[in-house]
């Protein structure tokens, strides 16, 4: 099982990732010891925004392309919430 997954921080920035391990990878997110680079290392405490389940990699890279497209971006836009996550 694959899982795409979007993160968002306390300023609203997003974060569209693919993993087959999706809860140990949402804890290296959050943990700035873990890595020495990456984009979200320094950007969070991150936050689940959504998540969807694949049962093969190649159609959740799919899925994850797409999200990181015009349209993708457009319907993460809309799942962002008006106040800060909590």
């Amino acid at each position: 099982m694959f899982t795409v997954y979007i993160l968002i921080n306390n300023r609203k920035q997003t974060y569209v990732g693919c993993s087959g391990n999706f809860e140990l990878r949402l804890i290296e997110h959050n943990n700035p010891l873990g890595k020495k680079r990456g984009w979200t290392r320094l950007k969070g405490p991150w936050k689940l925004l959504h998540k969807e389940h694949f049962c093969s990699k190649k159609l959740a890279l799919k899925r994850e392309h797409q999200l990181k497209s015009g349209i993708g971006r457009d319907f993460i836009k809309s799942l962002i919430p008006t106040s800060p996550p909590g």
